[in-house]
């Protein structure tokens, strides 16, 4: 019987973790385009049950600085955050557009980068990056 005990609260423990993990940045990160050929948009988005929108909005616009965007725009009214970023030196800029919304006694972060056709962004660096500022919403 305690064996029974002991293997049933393993498992539940088991999906209890397997449910927080889905809710991670890293797992809601997609991609969609083809590099250099195509533009490229990268999607992530994470829940966070207890921080308020306006924290939230807050510290997404000092990370999204610290991660070194320009001509950074906060509209408090809707709870988004646009920023552009230029690296290659072409003068072609790449967009990011971050958005929070209430969900249940918390806030959702939603954040898309846009890289234009012709340039390339790193999935992998990309990801890291963008999980970095939305992983700043309840600092």
């Amino acid at each position: 019987m305690r064996l029974k005990a002991i293997i049933l609260g393993v498992a539940c423990a088991g999906l209890a973790s397997g449910g927080a993990a889905a809710q991670s940045c890293e797992r809601n990160f997609t991609s969609q385009g083809v590099p250099l050929l195509t533009a490229l948009t990268y999607r992530a988005w994470q829940a966070f049950p207890k921080t308020t929108p306006k924290r939230a909005l807050d510290n997404l616009a000092r990370a999204v600085a610290v991660e070194g965007f320009d001509n950074i725009r906060v509209d408090r009214a809707l709870g988004a955050i646009s920023a552009t970023q230029e690296v290659t030196g072409s003068g072609r800029e790449q967009t990011l557009r971050v958005v929070v919304r209430k969900e249940a006694a918390g806030s959702r972060v939603d954040a898309v980068f846009a890289v234009k056709p012709g340039q390339v962004a790193p999935e992998g660096a990309t990801r890291d990056a963008m999980c970095r500022m939305i992983s700043a919403a309840p600092r």
